[in-house]
């Protein structure tokens, strides 16, 4: 079981300013899962207990000279603490920077080894960044699970592919400020926030207590997939009352989440995306988020980085 590969420069910065701090934000502790082809971050895919994450990069996006083999169809997947691997990440970069000589690319390794702790007769795993300055070579080992066993593997493959699946209808939020701005307001008046997604382009989120009820709507979104026109008597009604006509229709559906599984999620926009789209997988199983990234100085679909949330349900829902 190998592993090694070169961080690019662009890599570096995608993971150092942009992901790894909004993965952090997901949980301490997650899984990296690396492919001939993809390096892959997951939350909470085995044990379906909060919200799931997948930040999936091709291996360009990150990497040069990317080798990987193993028994497992060249497939290696652990644990390990995002904390400990943004600090090795970031001073690696610092030591890197003493030099003028080379670029990040010829400095810094990434590599699977095993390694005898301090006082263990037992070798540990370890994902170890060596950094080369001017005049002297830095090597930072991030402590990480055994790797997983082909039983354990077939099981994280699977449930990556179950979390792939797409809600029939999307609706893209341009700014997640305002998404931001109404949780902040919100999340001191009650633990669960119901969601409305509407073929008509209408993200409806309210908050409901025995004493208060309040909400805000967006309006006339991109929709993306199945969609419908909204029918005129719609116009003047209450955004609850049109959301409740809606869901009855089947044009519509809504479920309940944790309010601190959405600010959770939100936490994303560390990762600087371009936009967001919000649905509501089949039959009300989960809600679904997937942030939109540009390839840099145009407005087409950087294809090499995906990033989505699954938020788990807490009522069944309806739709």
């Amino acid at each position: 079981m190998k592993f090694k590969a070169f961080l690019t420069d662009n890599g570096v910065t995608l993971l150092e300013k942009r992901f790894l701090p909004a993965l952090d934000k997901m949980g301490r502790i997650c899984h990296l899962y690396l492919t001939k082809d993809y390096a892959i971050f997951l939350h909470n895919l085995l044990n379906g207990d909060g919200v799931q994450s997948i930040a999936q990069f091709r291996k360009e996006a990150l990497f040069d000279d990317y080798r990987i083999s193993s028994q497992n169809e060249d497939r290696i997947a652990f644990t390990v603490d995002l904390a400990l691997l943004q600090r090795a990440l970031r001073s690696s970069v610092s030591i890197s920077s003493t030099t003028t000589t080379t670029t990040v690319t010829d400095r810094l390794q990434i590599k699977l080894v095993k390694k005898l702790p301090p006082n263990s007769q037992q070798p540990m795993p370890f994902l170890s960044f060596e950094s080369k300055g001017y005049k002297s070579a830095v090597v930072q080992d991030v402590p990480i699970s055994k790797p997983l066993s082909r039983a354990d593997l077939l099981e994280l493959q699977t449930a990556l592919d179950m979390a792939q699946d797409l809600p029939q209808t999307l609706v893209q939020v341009p700014d997640l400020g305002q998404l931001q701005s109404f949780v902040d307001r919100l999340k001191h008046v009650g633990d669960l926030l119901n969601i409305s997604v509407a073929q008509y382009g209408d993200l409806h989120l309210q908050v409901s207590t025995t004493l208060i009820s309040l909400g805000q709507e967006f309006r006339k979104l991109r929709v993306v997939g199945v969609q419908a026109e909204e029918p005129p008597s719609y116009r003047n009604m209450s955004a609850q009352s049109r959301t409740e006509m809606a869901v009855q229709r089947g044009e519509a559906m809504s479920v309940q989440v944790s309010m601190k599984h959405f600010a959770k999620s939100l936490q994303c926009h560390l990762a600087k995306p371009d936009s967001s789209f919000y649905g509501i997988a089949q039959l009300g199983a989960c809600l679904t988020v997937i942030f939109q990234f540009f390839i840099p100085g145009t407005r087409h679909n950087d294809k090499s980085i995906s990033l989505h949330c699954r938020l788990p349900v807490l009522d069944p829902g309806s739709g």
